[in-house]
């Protein structure tokens, strides 16, 4: 049943939080971030962490726009940048708490929080029923679209072709490597620790096309010449973060923190930072 209440209460939230994060619609914006609100009336002593007064972070920084490594300091020192990782800032902000990211492979960011080792996994992460049994997942912030990435020319023209394929690349641990296991077989995938080395191998004509996220797809393509994105979506997700299964104290202040940053306008600003409307 709880299952089912964390869902309804995800979709009831998804429709006003995904307005937010509008992509292609969104004006372009050179400023930073609007200044947070007051922070929620959790009091960082009250709240489980793993070490107190910080808020310990997973993610995997090969998913831009949603986090990538940055040129200088990054975000709060950090030496990251990207929506995610802005937005990670303004929830520990709130929280008043201060801000740890590891950095690591998108299956490692599973496990931490599964182990106790970190407190959030914040990358680019998609929900699925089966990932909800062993993690607690916020309201969605925002949808991600699998999208597939070919060479110019290819015989691959749509999604419908995955089938033809010899081997799709895709991301270790993503949604886009489970869906296209379970659509194609094992045997017909091939993973990689992030996505720059699965567009490589497209390069290298190694496999026959890559599945990833339409962000970071368009980063890739814009990155280098030859590659094309299909216009026909693939899979269509939500993004949360999530934290260890049963840590609902944690999760609902971490709701209600994203939740503000929506109303003063704090996420919109960070998204239209990353997402123009080119």
């Amino acid at each position: 049943m709880k299952k089912i209440a964390a869902m309804l209460l995800a979709l009831t939230m998804c429709f006003a939080l995904l307005t937010a994060c509008g992509s292609s619609a969104a004006p372009a914006a050179s400023a930073a971030p609007a200044a947070s609100a007051a922070p929620t009336d959790a009091a960082p002593a009250e709240l489980p962490l793993i070490e107190a007064g910080k808020l310990i972070m997973a993610t995997n920084a090969q998913f831009p726009p949603y986090e990538m490594v940055a040129d200088g300091d990054g975000i709060k020192g950090t030496g990251l940048e990207g929506i995610d990782v802005e937005v990670a800032a303004a929830l520990a902000d709130k929280l008043g708490l201060e801000l740890v990211i590891d950095d690591m492979d998108f299956d490692s960011a599973l496990v931490a929080v599964q182990e106790g080792r970190c407190d959030m996994v914040l990358a680019g992460l998609s929900y699925r029923e089966d990932r909800d049994e062993v993690m607690d997942f916020s309201d969605p912030y925002a949808q991600g679209v699998q999208v597939v990435i070919v060479l110019e020319g290819s015989d691959i023209a749509s999604a419908d072709d995955l089938a033809n394929a010899s081997l799709i690349g895709t991301q270790r641990g993503t949604t886009g490597y489970i869906y296209c296991s379970d659509d194609y077989g094992d045997d017909h995938v091939a993973a990689y620790d992030n996505g720059a080395s699965a567009v490589q191998a497209l390069i290298n004509g190694q496999v026959d096309c890559v599945v990833i996220d339409k962000m970071p797809a368009e980063a890739f393509v814009a990155e280098n010449e030859g590659l094309v994105i299909l216009d026909t979506e693939y899979v269509v997700e939500d993004y949360c973060l999530a934290v260890n299964e049963g840590n609902t104290v944690l999760l609902t202040a971490l709701n209600d923190a994203l939740n503000e940053l929506k109303a003063d306008g704090t996420f919109q600003t960070i998204v239209d930072k990353y997402i123009t409307a080119e």
